[in-house]
């Protein structure tokens, strides 16, 4: 039998807890119809006796107290609700327990922003992590040690997972499922939640917005530069020159500032300016490419493919329902 330990930290968002233990549950009842015992002994677990959460007029009674946990093999991390640094703080003695906990053998899951909690508790420095694609920034800033996966659905390092945004969840706990019992059940479940199982990235659903939550002015100053002139073709060169660098200084700096070398911020502005142009108008594919400054068809498709997980025409496809190619 697996123990699973499902967090009812302060802050959480409630849907992710159901569903959490939904999944598990329903495969119970999967592994009962086929004839075998049920796998998972699934408990709530918080602080107090009624936890009251941040997203509405919701209330959950946990199975357990932390407190009564002598040990657990896996703890779910839901996300939290509000500010980061606010649901960190109300929650101490909740990522003092997780660390005790995994110091006992005890497996770690993070769902979307739980990724924060995870991160707070020294866990995954140095090791790979994943969190909606919308805090990365803000994951970044809190915790530079962390390998954050830009994109991914899925990490898995040494006992340790996370999740990317929002629906992302669903997978991870698929992944779980098959980890715990086997491929066909994985399957089953899939089916069952109607979740695509193999769904590795988020980047399709990804909006960039460019990091300028740093002090650089000078780099800020770039930034929309490159922002309000996506039908040109910029060089580095001629970026460092408008604010009166040496080309190797204002690379540097620039990658500190924003996590992005020059070259992949460009591509990524003019990358997320095509996106909405293909979502929302009636342009074709190669109307869209000029419009953003490539001439280069293949190049165009390359760089989409590599940003977004699919090519222009598949977004196309997947997003604009008023476009004709």
């Amino acid at each position: 039998m697996k123990k699973v330990a499902i967090l009812v930290p302060d802050h959480a968002a409630i849907h992710v807890i159901a569903i959490s233990r939904f999944m598990f549950e329903t495969v119970n009842q999967f592994l009962i119809g086929s004839g075998k015992d049920k796998l998972f002994d699934v408990k709530l677990v918080g602080q107090r006796k009624q936890m009251k959460l941040i997203d509405g007029p919701f209330m959950v009674d946990p199975d357990l107290l932390m407190k009564d946990v002598s040990e657990t093999d896996l703890i779910i991390i839901p996300p939290m609700a509000g500010s980061m640094h606010e649901g960190i703080s109300a929650n101490k003695n909740t990522i003092n327990w997780i660390i005790s906990q995994h110091q006992k053998g005890s497996e770690v899951a993070s769902l979307c922003v739980g990724a924060f909690l995870l991160a707070a508790t020294g866990l995954v420095d140095g090791k790979k992590c994943s969190t909606h694609w919308g805090f990365t920034e803000e994951f970044r800033n809190m915790f530079p040690s962390v390998i954050l996966q830009d994109g991914k659905i899925v990490t898995d390092e040494d006992g340790i997972y996370s999740s990317g945004g929002a629906n992302s969840c669903w997978n991870l706990l698929l992944y779980l499922i098959e980890k715990y019992t086997d491929r066909e059940t994985a399957i089953l479940t899939s089916k069952f939640f109607a979740i695509d199982i193999d769904r590795t990235s988020q980047s399709s659903f990804a909006m960039f917005k460019g990091q300028k939550g740093h002090n650089d002015d000078a780099i800020r100053t770039v930034q929309e530069y490159i922002e309000q002139n996506i039908e040109e073709k910029l060089t580095v060169e001629e970026l460092a020159e408008k604010v009166s660098m040496g080309r190797r200084s204002f690379e540097r700096r620039f990658k500190l500032a924003t996590n992005n070398s020059v070259l992949e911020y460009i591509q990524r502005v003019k990358i997320e300016a095509a996106k909405r142009s293909i979502e929302s108008s009636r342009k074709n594919i190669n109307e869209v490419m000029f419009d953003v400054g490539y001439t280069d068809t293949k190049a165009f498709r390359t760089t989409f493919k590599k940003i977004t997980g699919l090519s222009p025409v598949e977004y196309k496809n997947k997003y604009n329902k008023i476009g004709v190619e």
